[in-house]
């Protein structure tokens, strides 16, 4: 479907910010790349050409047998009797970095954190992984994490944002008064006790900090209803028996969405951020995971090893400021000064 004049000038003024839509393929690019982490570091080959037949370690488990080992065990790529197995009647192909996550390393020439090498290019961690690995895994986990709840404290917040603001009153006087009471709630003693009760996870962190961040948005959704319920042609959809729903998401949301928009990507970034500080204090994903919080706090811990902590907080803050750069491309894109004026940022 073609967009709408508007949307055009909009996508033009986006492209003519030139930090911010650069931001934004660099961004995407190293997303969808860290989405197939398992084909770039991992300890299992991509493939296996053996006696003329190929397999793929990378996609399938194969038992020990399958290249002469020993039966009834899984096989274990990183054993150089069952690599020497292979390469006798066949080719093994390993990724670019031949280490996963949570690989350890046994053949370290000093005890770990070893320095950047040939064999580790940004050095290893304290139990001897692959800080590259666990970088490239922890950008997936953190974006990913940041995504979903982006997403869901988005949903949320608009819904209540856009029922408060159309029909107002009381209701709306009643739920400004419980996000109130709820915006108020230590978020971060939650936490604790959730991790002395359960060990955290992904999921459980996700339902938790969505329970307190869809707040961020009702303000602003709110205030566009508010505004945009007394509008002529809402009074005349009404008048012709138009339903509230369908006012609401068809007449009425569009224009709360162009706020809402703008502050997506800060909120991406926030909750990037968020997960790295739980994870940093030890209350986020559980131990072994690869996460960048967990990196900057190797970091604190090996103070003589600078290249964890750096190596971490280098691509948080990377990341954090392409974001950051997106945002304002996004936000001068949806100001209609600039927009219509064709006066957009060319930074």
């Amino acid at each position: 479907m073609p967009l709408s004049q508007i949307n055009q000038r909009r996508l033009a003024s986006f492209k003519r910010n030139r930090r911010g839509f650069w931001a934004f393929w660099i961004f995407s690019v190293i997303f969808i790349l860290s989405l197939f982490s398992e084909f770039i570091a991992n300890d299992n080959p991509l493939a296996i050409k053996y006696d003329n037949d190929w397999y793929f370690p990378v996609l399938t488990s194969y038992p020990e047998s399958t290249f002469g080992g020993d039966p009834g065990f899984d096989s274990d790529y990183t054993d150089p009797y069952l690599t020497d197995l292979i390469e006798e009647k066949g080719k093994i192909y390993w990724p670019l970095v031949p280490f996963s996550h949570d690989t350890i390393d046994f053949d370290l020439q000093s005890s770990p954190p070893s320095a950047p090498s040939s064999r580790h290019w940004l050095g290893t961690d304290d139990q001897g992984r692959d800080v590259f690995a666990r970088l490239l895994y922890g950008f997936r986990v953190s974006v990913s994490f940041g995504l979903l709840l982006t997403l869901f404290s988005t949903i949320i917040g608009v819904a209540a944002g856009a029922v408060q603001g159309y029909f107002g009153g009381l209701l709306d006087l009643l739920a400004q008064r419980f996000i109130e009471i709820w915006q108020g709630l230590p978020v971060l003693y939650l936490l604790i006790i959730m991790a002395s009760v359960i060990q955290p996870g992904f999921i459980s962190l996700l339902v938790l900090m969505t329970l307190f961040s869809w707040t961020s948005l009702v303000g602003v959704v709110r205030a566009e209803f508010l505004r945009a319920r007394n509008f002529e042609y809402i009074r005349a959809a009404k008048a012709l028996g138009v339903g509230d729903t369908t006012i609401m998401i068809r007449h009425t949301l569009p224009n709360a969405m162009v706020a809402t928009v703008t502050f997506l990507p800060f909120i991406l970034s926030g909750s990037v951020t968020t997960l790295t500080g739980l994870d940093f204090l030890g209350l986020g994903l559980p131990p072994g995971s690869a996460s960048l919080g967990e990196m900057l706090k190797q970091g604190r811990d090996n103070l003589h090893a600078p290249w964890l902590g750096l190596s971490a907080f280098l691509v948080l803050a990377f990341m954090l400021s392409l974001l950051v750069f997106v945002g304002e491309a996004v936000r001068d894109a949806l100001d209609p000064r600039k927009t219509f004026a064709g006066q957009p940022s060319d930074e």
